[in-house]
């Protein structure tokens, strides 16, 4: 049988082949983090305090389907595959191959109870209300639609953040345990940046959590959020810190700085 026009030789062909495979199944490392994060299984390795057996992983996730417990195993090694586990022989007896599994530094970030984690935001960013509009991309091509979100949606996402209270909450909770990330990084090692600066407003800051950690760190730094009225609706603000429910295309707060993290998204499957 002839190669397809264009490919010179059956490795090309293999190598073509095996990328358009790797492409396709990509979903399943981030979609089998997501069931990580859901079963706590970081958390649950964790708490053990050493590295745990595939028996006692399995005893200790909750509600678990018996039947299914042999599948436990296969997860697992897509996740040590992605690098989110190691595997660690955890017996000196030559002939016991016992191996138990362990942390490295990406689901170290996936623990619930650490002050630093962003499993909420990859819950987040894997919930089917924010993946379903990739589904409808080839379909928006085609449309007057603003983004894919109002294809699959019928409105734009700020227009269903503003009554999905779950949307509104799980976002909420995604962007701030990502900030506390960036916040420790910036506190730490770019301090410099706020030298002289009286005043300050975060733009599109969420509930606060950078513009809090910023203002307490600094106490004569005057801080403002800008964001709109549902997201920041019922917080109350401190002796340096105040909210402010508005639109950032429309008017921004006068200040010494302006402060911005991920506020541009992809306007091509969002709305911001």
């Amino acid at each position: 049988m002839a190669l397809p026009n264009g490919i010179e030789s059956t490795q090309e062909l293999l190598d073509a082949h095996a990328h358009i495979w790797i492409q396709i199944f990509n979903f399943i490392n981030s979609m089998s983090l997501k069931c990580a994060i859901q079963l706590r299984i970081p958390d649950i390795i964790h708490n053990h305090q050493k590295p745990i057996t595939l028996s006692e992983i399995i005893d200790a996730i909750p509600n678990i389907n018996k039947s299914k417990s042999h599948c436990v195993e296969r997860l697992m090694r897509i996740l040590v595959h992605s690098k989110f586990f190691t595997k660690i022989k955890i017996s000196e007896d030559e002939n016991e191959k016992l191996e138990g599994y362990w942390l490295t530094p990406s689901s170290r970030l996936l623990i619930r109870d650490e002050p630093i984690n962003v499993a909420p935001f990859a819950l987040a960013m894997l919930d089917p209300i924010l993946t379903d509009p990739w589904h409808h991309l080839s379909e928006w091509f085609e449309n007057d639609d603003r983004t894919p979100f109002v294809t699959t949606h019928g409105r734009t996402f700020w227009e269903q953040a503003g009554e999905d209270l779950r949307l509104n909450r799980f976002f909420n909770e995604s962007m701030a345990s990502d900030t506390w990330l960036v916040a420790s990084v910036i506190l730490k090692d770019c301090r410099h940046v706020f030298d002289g600066l009286k005043s300050m407003v975060d733009v599109g800051g969420g509930t606060g959590t950078m513009a809090k950690a910023i203002a307490d760190s600094f106490p004569g730094l005057k801080c403002s959020v800008l964001e709109l009225p549902h997201v920041i609706a019922g917080l109350e603000g401190t002796q340096n810190l105040t909210f402010i429910a508005g639109d950032v295309f429309e008017s921004i707060p006068p200040a010494d700085a302006i402060f911005t993290k991920v506020l541009i998204f992809d306007p091509n499957i969002y709305d911001f």
